[in-house]
């Protein structure tokens, strides 16, 4: 069996300590370095689950069970507000109405039922008019570009602009308030009253 002399063995003793150093210090080195990204992403994932979620409130009514107020978290889709009512009736017709639209606080989800006419063409989100409406009238609160443009007078310019106004006032608490919109004076106004509706 060979032997090893003791000055080759405090060698490799010395060899095996250097590595151990040099290694130790590589993995406290990357751990220091790590620890502050780590750190900071708990953080700021703390952060985000601490934001508050803005909630809205739209109304579902229609060929839905329970027809009513609901609030919503923000970013929420016609589907979920309607799942909120408790889901579509069987004699809904769900063709009609835009589960994927995303609400808007103050929004009215109209279910229509099937082989009912509707008071108006489908709109992004609602489907139709509120019921009870008049035929052939917009419904401000959730037209689309559109039906909006059908309306004498209104063309796309000025439909858009009705679209920009809804969203960044909320949806409309009366048809006068069309008149703040730019491109809608007095005299245009009392040509739309009649053909529109909330």
């Amino acid at each position: 069996m060979p032997t090893i002399s003791r000055g080759r063995a405090l060698g490799y003793v010395a060899v095996l300590l250097a590595l151990l150093v040099v290694g130790g210090r590589l993995v406290l080195a990357g751990d220091n370095d790590s620890d502050p990204v780590a750190a900071q992403r708990a953080e700021t994932v703390v952060q985000a689950e601490r934001a508050p979620e803005r909630t809205l409130t739209v109304h579902v009514v229609g060929a839905v069970y329970r027809p009513g107020l609901y609030r919503v978290q923000e970013g929420s889709r016609v589907d979920d507000a309607i799942r909120r009512a408790g889901g579509a009736k069987p004699k809904a017709e769900l063709l009609l109405v835009n589960l994927a639209a995303p609400v808007a606080d103050g929004q009215q989800v109209v279910v229509p039922v099937r082989g009912a006419a509707p008071a108006a063409a489908p709109a992004a989100g609602a489907g139709a008019a509120a019921p009870g409406a008049a035929v052939g009238t917009v419904h401000l609160n959730s037209a689309t570009l559109e039906q909006l443009d059908t309306l004498p007078g209104v063309g796309p310019v000025t439909a858009q602009k009705i679209l920009d106004y809804r969203t960044a006032n909320g949806a409309f608490a009366s048809i006068d308030e069309l008149d703040a919109v730019p491109g809608i004076g007095p005299t245009r106004l009392e040509q739309l009253k009649p053909l529109v509706d909330l």
